[in-house]
């Protein structure tokens, strides 16, 4: 199943298209320019182990063209309504999995919101109800994911209101070797992308002795892995 990156030149695409073609997934790198997207899935190829998935580079409407099934848009927030739109007429059938965070301009420590309360709900807004939009992969560290000798320090938070659309999305995520939890509807990517910020914020922190951090979900101390849920299930 071949996935597209629309914004897959950047630092958080680029990690991603390596995550995921290392996991055997192929992916098809989006940017504007096809010169440009297929000089990074060269670049990003060269670093990938004997036996990864192949990363080919077009431009961001023929990115989507070679996706099955799944686009995960990852620009910038100022390019997040135009990449869209120019995408719009071929998404149908498709997923969105938007993972953009609109942080304020010129202070990457607070959010802006969109006047649909979220990046989520706007992509949402603007396909209009035929294509699923699935927020997730907001508060993973671009470092983290270009870093290939070391896991990925976080679980993914996934919101959207088609569950069908969700479910997906959190088996395709869950092939990075993470975990991925469903976080409810769409109108959620509000909490989930104004963590991102506060993230930003303690990695530049001089008070705080690490940097790249990520959000974990810890279940109770006294329960093995996986108990909570027999758990909640006994008590019903």
């Amino acid at each position: 199943m071949t996935i597209a990156i629309l914004g897959g030149t950047g630092p958080q695409g680029g990690g991603l298209a390596l995550r995921f073609a290392r996991a055997g997934v192929p992916v098809a790198l989006g940017s504007r320019e096809a010169g440009r997207a297929e000089e990074v899935a060269a670049r990003l190829s060269a670093q990938l182990p004997a036996g990864s998935a192949p990363i080919r580079g077009y431009d961001n409407r023929a990115a989507v063209e070679a996706a099955d099934e799944i686009v995960i848009l990852a620009v910038p927030y100022s390019a997040h309504d135009a990449t869209l739109v120019a995408v719009r007429d071929l998404l149908a059938g498709r997923i969105l999995v938007d993972i953009v965070v609109p942080l304020a301009d010129g202070d990457p420590k607070a959010v802006a919101m969109p006047a649909e309360g979220s990046a989520t709900e706007a992509a949402q807004a603007l396909l209009g109800g035929d294509v699923p939009v699935v927020g997730a992969l907001h508060n993973v560290a671009a470092a983290t994911l270009n870093k290939l000798d070391r896991p990925i320090n976080c679980d993914v938070l996934v919101c959207g209101d088609d569950l069908g659309a969700k479910t997906k999305v959190i088996e395709l995520i869950r092939r990075l070797d993470v975990e991925a939890y469903n976080c409810g509807p769409a109108v959620n990517a509000r909490c989930i992308e104004a963590l991102t910020p506060i993230l930003i914020r303690l990695n530049m922190s001089k008070a705080v002795p690490f940097t790249h951090a990520g959000i974990r979900i810890w279940p109770p101390s006294h329960l093995p892995a996986g108990g909570q849920r027999e758990a909640a299930a006994a008590a019903q």
